[in-house]
């Protein structure tokens, strides 16, 4: 069997992994520890991010006529690749947190929604909450004015209920001048 023939198959699950990807980070992964990289697998994992070592030259075929060949420069060294088909942000959002604690991890390059990012674009975008934190806060926001409203009505509510009477004698007693006046004889 030629060599060629192995590959394929590897070649075809990149590109079936990639197909419908959101993103694809690439990453270096030398000098991790073993506790470090299964910890790494384990956030990626929790979060829906396919996390595969591949060979170069296989990633490098699976790229080539997609919006991913512009990574075939990252390509250098041990590669590691993380793809999300939901969440565009999570790949390198969980690896330059991780990178933060483990200085060996080294990000190269990715794609988000069709756009190559370098290292600093990356940063930059790792920055952006997750789809779900930013629909939690624009659910908070929403909420406050309406949260704040009731708040209102329900003490306008409460304060008519036990103010009445008081507001009641407070008016009669400012009717009462001008009531008197209008009987007093004009001189």
């Amino acid at each position: 069997m030629a060599k060629v023939e192995l590959k394929q198959p590897i070649v075809e699950a990149i590109s079936e992994e990639i197909k419908d990807a959101q993103s694809v980070v690439l990453v270096d992964y030398r000098g991790l520890t073993v506790a470090q990289d299964t910890e790494l697998r384990k956030q990626l994992r929790e979060a829906g991010v396919i996390y595969k070592v591949y060979k170069n030259t296989m990633m490098k075929r699976a790229f080539e006529g997609t919006e991913f060949e512009g990574l075939q420069d990252c390509l250098e060294g041990p590669s590691a690749i993380a793809i999300s088909k939901d969440d565009a942000t999570a790949p390198a959002r969980i690896i330059c947190k991780f990178a933060k604690t483990a200085d060996k991890l080294e990000l190269k390059g990715g794609v988000v929604e069709g756009n190559v990012y370098d290292v600093a674009g990356l940063t930059e975008l790792s920055q952006i909450p997750s789809r779900e934190e930013l629909l939690s806060r624009l659910l908070g926001s929403m909420q406050s004015p309406i949260t704040n409203f009731a708040r209102v009505i329900k003490q306008i509510a409460e304060k008519d209920g036990e103010a009445a009477p008081v507001e009641a004698a407070e008016e009669a007693v400012a009717e009462a001048p001008a009531a008197e006046a209008a009987e007093t004889p004009a001189e």
